[in-house]
């Protein structure tokens, strides 16, 4: 069972005539450059990235008074009143409301503890393999300001809604605080009715949570916590560091939408020479008038299928198997959920069967991963290099890879749009 509580939280003091934190907000550190933050605090001294970012890149760990810097302006700010720590634990509701593509959405979601426990041992799962990477940056960070600057994203099953349901219940008509970050408006309350939080702890208690995004966040809370025990012995069940700043968000949710991430290969030419001989896969080109309407046209050929652009032919070609189980017989311990994906058809076939040892010598080439289809194009011209075109993941198809008890390919999925930073900071001390 998967174990959440309210936290008196850390965060921009606001009141009823002052709400808004738009020029105090900042996108997750992980996608800043140092000229990104520069502009962030030229707009606002006090916005988030100076304590949230103090080093870059947060590759590795910088210099030990960079965040001892995020410790004392959190502590200045503190003092002076900038930032207030909220007396009564509170679960804080979240929603970010947006438009995309002309359709306007409102992502409800809320803040509150995660248990901390290894992968798969009970209720907390990635839902996608990652790359390993360094959590240097971020356990610096931690054990200086004792706290969890940045949240996890969990999701859940709810087929019902019965969470946010039960929130709505519980929220006034103006917010706590809001903020517009690169046109998505973020709005907050606090809810520390003890029976709404009761309620909604039991609802979670039989669901498991998979993670989102801050895969890399949640492994540094894990090695805070062990590193806290080293320091000063075990810790009491209930102590702060044995859990994990986390945004949940059911899977059902209306606002939650999933975007691709595309492939680029640069240097590397894949077309109709390398693709059109092999029987397995039908190569057909895509009448289209650029990049971005890609992924709407593969929709008519199925959930497998995918475009391929190449600098040297500049068209698009849809591929696909012929056959939907085409990876039962290279992958015969995968779930039959994984191998339907237009990604496994992608890693598992293409690249690993038919680009790699047919173009690359038999070295996997590099990959770059790209949002937009348009930017992919151009980089996949600029590199004289291919472009693999995707469509989302849909949600059921998620839902029913983590069912079977697998994890999705590499950037499987953008959660879009990204979690603002700055609204909750979890102070993980007693």
């Amino acid at each position: 069972m998967s174990t959440i509580r309210p936290l008196s939280a850390i965060r921009y003091a606001t009141d009823a005539t002052s709400r808004d934190l738009s020029t105090r907000l900042a996108p997750p550190y992980d996608v800043l450059d140092a000229e990104d933050k520069a502009a962030l605090l030229g707009a606002d001294p006090r916005n988030f990235v100076k304590v949230d970012l103090p080093h870059i890149p947060p590759k590795f760990a910088g210099p030990p008074e960079a965040y001892e810097a995020s410790r004392r302006q959190i502590e200045e700010w503190f003092a002076d009143g900038t930032m207030v720590r909220d007396p009564e634990p509170a679960c804080y509701v979240y929603h970010q409301a947006y438009a995309y593509n002309g359709i306007d959405y409102v992502r409800k979601m809320f803040f509150a503890g995660l248990r901390i426990e290894p992968f798969g041992t009970g209720s907390v799962f990635p839902h996608e393999r990652t790359f390993g990477g360094p959590k240097e940056d971020r356990l610096c960070l931690t054990k200086a300001t004792a706290a969890n600057l940045s949240p996890i994203f969990g999701l859940y099953q709810d087929a019902d809604n019965a969470v946010a349901v039960r929130f709505e219940k519980s929220l006034t008509v103006d917010p706590l605080t809001v903020g517009t970050l690169d046109g998505v408006e973020n709005r907050m309350w606090a809810v520390t009715d003890p029976d709404t939080i009761a309620e909604v702890t039991a609802l979670m208690a039989d669901k498991a949570i998979y993670i989102a995004d801050g895969h890399h966040r949640y492994g540094t809370a894990g090695l805070y916590r062990d590193w806290l025990i080293e320091q000063q012995g075990p810790l009491a069940e209930d102590h702060p560091a044995n859990f994990v700043l986390c945004v949940f968000c059911a899977m059902e949710d209306p606002g939650l939408l999933i975007l691709p991430t595309h492939r680029v290969l640069p240097g590397v030419t894949v077309g109709r020479g390398t693709l059109g001989v092999d029987e397995r896969i039908e190569v057909t080109g895509l009448t289209v008038k650029g990049a971005e309407e890609v992924p709407a046209a593969l929709a008519e050929f199925g959930p497998q299928a995918l475009a391929v652009y190449n600098a040297a032919d500049k068209d698009y070609l849809m591929v696909r198997p012929k056959q939907t189980e085409i990876l039962k017989e290279f992958e015969p311990d995968r779930a039959d959920a994984w191998r339907a994906l237009g990604l496994a058809f992608l890693h598992a076939y293409l690249l690993d069967r038919k680009v790699t040892p047919e173009l690359c010598g038999g070295q996997a080439p590099e990959i770059r991963y790209v949002k937009a289809a348009q930017a992919a194009a151009d980089e996949a011209r600029a590199s004289d290099g291919t472009a693999f075109l995707m469509q989302a993941t849909t949600m059921e198809e998620l839902r029913s890879v983590c069912q079977a008890g697998e994890v999705m390919p590499q950037k499987s999925t953008y959660f879009y749009p990204k979690l603002a930073s700055g609204l909750v900071i979890n102070p993980l001390t007693q």
